[in-house]
């Protein structure tokens, strides 16, 4: 088998593995995001996959309704903050973040449906970010050197964890997170995955 296809079995045999362990969680994070905040209870966001082909990534909603036109057309002090910090804020500081949103993204479990996500193909348990387009246009041009990294980035599937994740750095720069999603990538290996994967619980849980 090449490495694509055992990848792949891999992320089958995982993806429907915690799919079934956290079964609760399809019933119960539901009923709680609708009580607390009402409909939709999935967020979609586009996002950019591999071959720069986009996709809808799917969430657990942690925000309020309007988010994004929170973001891009009513807080733009807010947009600065996320550009300042490489499109990464603290939930604490973000205001569009419910009490409950931010309760789910402490766990990482607004995640979960991204496991969907990996059985439909669109992305791999183990890769690059997701990144957002319009991110990965601004960011390559704050910081120039990364534009190199940009190809490799999108020649794999975007994965749900990866080895800035779990590199015990996740506040780093964009300039070494691209570095280091493009070394993942052109290095990339089952074994390496697989400790990546192995990795990531710990990772997790130094959030708390």
């Amino acid at each position: 088998m090449t490495y694509d296809q055992k990848k792949r079995v891999l992320d089958l045999l995982v993806a429907t593995s915690l799919i079934i362990a956290f079964a609760p969680f399809w019933v119960i994070v539901p009923l709680l995001i609708f009580f607390d905040s009402g409909w939709p209870v999935i967020f979609t966001h586009k996002r950019v996959g591999k071959g720069g082909k986009d996709f809808e990534l799917f969430k657990f909603r942690s925000m309020v309704l309007n988010a994004d036109e929170i973001l891009h057309q009513k807080n733009h002090k807010l947009l600065q903050q996320f550009k300042k910090g490489d499109w990464k804020i603290a939930a604490k500081d973000d205001p569009r973040i419910t009490p409950l949103g931010r309760f789910l993204r402490s766990f990482t479990i607004d995640e979960f449906p991204q496991l969907f996500n990996v059985l439909n193909g669109q992305m791999s348990m183990v890769g690059p970010r997701a990144y957002v387009r319009k991110e990965l246009e601004e960011q390559s041009k704050k910081y120039p050197e990364t534009k190199k990294y940009i190809p490799y980035i999108l020649s794999v599937k975007p994965g749900i964890t990866g080895p800035w994740q779990t590199s015990g750095r996740n506040e780093i720069p964009f300039s070494k997170r691209a570095e280091m999603d493009s070394e993942y990538a052109k290095n990339r290996s089952i074994r390496k995955d697989i400790l990546i994967l192995l990795h990531t619980p710990a990772a997790m849980l130094s959030k708390w």
